[in-house]
C-alpha cells in the first residue's frame, strides 16, 4: 500500500465537510474577513456612486470620439496623417458648433423671452378657440380654474426663480454645466487622438491564440457604434431642419426654438420622434387646433419616412438589431443611466449581439 493511499480505518472527510469544520473552529477570523469583504463591496459601491458623473463624462467624451473617428479615418486615407486628419475634424467641429451656438442661442434666448411675453395673449386666443369651449363643456369651470392658476404661475417672477432654485442656484448650474461639456470636449479630444492605442491595449489582454478574432470584434464594434453616432446626428439634423421649416409653412410661432428642441430630443433613440411629435402637436394648440392637427399629420408623414427612407439609408453601416431588443435596451439603459443610457442602448446592444454571434455561437458549435 503506497503512502499516498488511506488506510483502511482512516476516514477521508469531503471538501465541503472540510471547509464546514474551518469555518466552525475560526469564528472570528471567519467573522472577520466577511465583514471586511462586505465592507470593501460597500465602499466600493459607494465610492462607484459619488463617481457618477465623472463617468458620464467619460462615456460621453468616449462615444464623442467614436462618433469622430470614422470621419478621421476618411480623412487620413488622403496624404494627411491621423494627427492632422484630428486637427482638420476638430477644427471643423468646433468651428460649426461655434456657429450654430451664435447663430442660435440669441434667437432662443429672444424667443423664450418673446414666449413669456406673449403667454397671456396665448391663453386668451386658447379660451377663444373652440378646443377650449369643448373642454369646458366637458369638464366644467375646472379648466377655467386651472388656466388661470397656470396663466398667474408662470408670469410671476417669484414663481419663475422657485423653479430655477434662485439666481445662485441658476448661476451655479450653468457653470456646471459648460464646465462639464469642456471637460467632455477635452476628455474626447484626448480619447480620439489615442484611440488606436487603446485598441492595442485592449487587444492585448486577450490571450496570442485569441487576438486575431478579437482585433476583428474591437474594430466592428468601433466603427459600427461610431457610424451609429454619427448617423443619429445626421437624423436629429434633418429632423431639426424640417421642423424649423414646417414651422415656417404653417406661421406657427418660434420656429428656431422648436428646430433647437427637435434636434435634442430626437437624438433620443426611439422615442425621441414620437415625444417630439406630442409637445409640438401640444403646443400648436395654442395656435388654433387646426394648425395643430396640420402639424400632427405632417409630422407623422415625416416620421414614416425617416424611418422607412432616412434611417435605412443612413443607419446602413450599423449593425442590425431586433426591434424587441431596441425596445428592451432603450427601456434598461434609461431607467440605469437616464438620458445617457438610452443614447447608448443600441450601440452597447449591438456590441453585444456581435460577441454573442462571434464568440459565443461559435464556441458552442465547436462543442460535439
Amino acid at each position: 500500500m503506497s503512502a499516498t493511499e488511506p488506510t483502511p480505518t482512516e476516514s477521508v472527510e469531503p471538501p465541503a465537510e472540510r471547509t464546514s469544520w474551518a469555518l466552525i473552529r475560526h469564528p472570528f477570523a471567519t467573522g472577520f474577513f466577511l465583514t471586511v469583504g462586505g465592507l470593501t463591496a460597500l465602499a466600493l459601491g459607494l465610492a462607484i456612486t459619488n463617481l457618477s458623473t465623472v463617468l458620464v463624462y467619460i462615456a460621453f467624451a468616449l462615444f464623442i470620439a467614436l462618433g469622430l473617428d470614422p470621419l478621421v479615418r476618411r480623412i487620413s486615407r488622403s496624404r494627411l496623417s491621423r494627427a492632422w486628419s484630428i486637427v482638420v475634424v476638430c477644427g471643423g467641429f468646433v468651428t460649426a458648433l461655434a456657429g450654430v451656438l451664435l447663430l442660435i442661442i440669441p434667437t432662443v434666448v429672444g424667443q423664450v423671452s418673446q414666449f413669456v411675453r406673449s403667454l397671456p395673449a396665448l391663453i386668451s386666443d386658447f379660451q377663444a378657440s373652440d378646443l377650449y369651449l369643448w373642454l369646458e363643456d366637458t369638464f366644467g369651470d375646472r379648466v377655467g380654474s386651472m388656466l388661470a392658476d397656470a396663466q398667474t404661475f408662470l408670469t410671476d417672477p417669484s414663481n419663475i426663480a422657485a423653479i430655477g432654485g434662485g439666481v445662485l442656484q441658476v448661476g451655479t448650474t450653468v457653470a456646471t454645466t459648460l464646465s462639464g461639456v469642456v471637460i467632455v470636449m477635452v476628455l474626447g479630444l484626448y480619447f480620439l487622438a489615442s484611440l488606436p492605442t487603446m485598441k492595442k491595449s485592449l487587444i492585448r489582454l486577450a490571450p496570442a491564440r485569441n487576438r486575431v478574432a478579437v482585433r476583428r470584434i474591437t474594430e466592428e464594434i468601433t466603427a459600427s457604434v461610431g457610424s451609429y453616432l454619427a448617423g443619429m446626428v445626421v437624423l436629429a439634423f434633418i429632423n431639426a431642419v424640417f421642423v424649423f421649416l414646417l414651422h415656417l409653412v404653417l406661421g406657427l410661432p418660434f420656429p428656431q426654438l422648436m428646430a433647437v428642441t427637435a434636434f435634442c430630443i430626437t437624438l433620443i433613440p426611439l422615442i425621441g420622434s414620437v415625444v417630439f411629435w406630442v409637445l409640438g402637436t401640444f403646443l400648436a394648440l395654442f395656435t388654433s387646433p387646426a394648425d395643430a392637427l396640420a402639424f400632427g399629420i405632417a409630422y407623422l408623414v415625416y416620421m414614416q419616412l425617416e424611418a422607412y427612407l432616412l434611417t435605412p439609408r443612413v443607419m446602413n453601416r450599423t449593425i442590425a438589431v431586433p426591434g424587441s431588443l431596441v425596445v428592451i435596451g432603450a427601456l434598461v439603459g434609461g431607467t440605469l443611466l437616464g438620458l445617457l443610457g438610452a443614447l447608448v442602448a443600441i450601440p452597447v446592444t449591438a456590441s453585444i449581439l456581435l460577441i454573442i454571434k462571434q464568440v459565443l455561437i461559435p464556441r458552442q458549435d465547436r462543442k460535439a
